[in-house]
């Protein structure tokens, strides 16, 4: 291989790389939070290694595959929104069936990673995988793709419950609701960073179903996020250390809600980013309670 071979391949592969958002890793976090939440929920402090590995490379794959399928989905909006115009499939470094062969070939791996869990928790990745491959496309059909989106993140929750427990209980989809409301809030704040090319191009977004009253709803669904996870762990059993990873997490809702006041695109992706903080501040709560909580 000659030099310029060399080269032209370690451009294509940073292309690939870019694609799959590598370089941006916090929609990685956004989806492992939920799925750390619910191993450590569903194993009462210590999930089996076997499930913990499987999911941890499963979020890394599917969250790679969904970064290709949602821009090969925008592969004709990308390109005139100021935020995405430099993404590779809109530039043209990525074609589109480049695109879609590196989504199969990931959900591939991760479907092999899932045949080593049990039946339930297969059948609940079949519709994961649905949910994954619907959810770009929605954003021309429904006001709040937001909400579908929360469905494809939080579904890591009833298939951690599953892997780890064989069943799915309530506590399971108390948790998966958390997530949805959680989605839609981090999705939307994002979403207002695109507004005015969203609005040109006649893309939806709740962020644009919500309008004036943008930042009143999104209050208002901080509160019940909060609401929903003191909810859960109450029937969880956790104490004292969890609630202080709440608190941590409203102090991080407040700084969100203050980040957007002006509705200025960078504060907005701004709040966005926090989330990780927020996913982080909770996770922190359920471990430490494990850790440090003696057995009852």
């Amino acid at each position: 291989m000659t030099p310029a071979q060399r080269a032209a391949l370690g451009r294509q592969l940073l292309a690939y790389a870019r694609l799959l958002r590598l370089h941006a890793p916090i929609g990685i976090w956004l989806l492992m939070w939920p799925t750390l939440w619910a191993l450590w929920l569903a194993g009462e402090g210590r999930p089996d290694a076997q499930v913990f590995v499987v999911f941890v490379l499963g979020v890394i794959l599917m969250r790679s595959a969904g970064c290709a399928i949602n821009d090969f989905a925008d592969r004709r909006v990308d390109p005139h929104v100021r935020r995405t115009r430099a993404r590779p499939l809109a530039s043209g470094e990525v074609s589109a069936t480049e695109a879609l062969v590196l989504f199969a070939g990931l959900s591939l791996i991760a479907l092999g990673l899932v045949l080593t869990m049990n039946r339930l928790t297969q059948a609940l990745a079949l519709v994961g995988a649905v949910l994954a491959i619907v959810y770009p496309f929605m954003k021309r059909y429904i006001a709040t793709p937001q909400a579908v989106l929360g469905m494809a993140f939080g579904w890591s929750v009833p298939m951690a419950f599953a892997a780890q427990t064989g069943g799915v209980p309530p506590l399971a989809w108390l948790l998966f609701c958390a997530v949805l409301l959680w989605a839609v809030i981090y999705d939307t704040m994002y979403a207002m960073v695109d507004r005015e090319d969203d609005l040109t191009l006649g893309v939806k977004s709740a962020a644009i179903l919500f309008g004036d009253a943008d930042r009143t709803i999104l209050a208002a669904l901080h509160a019940s996020l909060l609401f929903t996870l003191y909810l859960v762990g109450q029937r969880a059993g956790l104490g004292g250390w969890y609630l202080a990873g709440l608190a941590a997490a409203a102090a991080s809702a407040g700084w969100q809600l203050w980040l957007i006041r002006r509705r200025e695109p960078d504060d907005c992706f701004r709040a966005f980013l926090n989330n990780h903080v927020y996913g982080g501040a909770v996770f922190a709560g359920i471990l430490l309670h494990h850790t440090f909580t003696p057995p009852a």
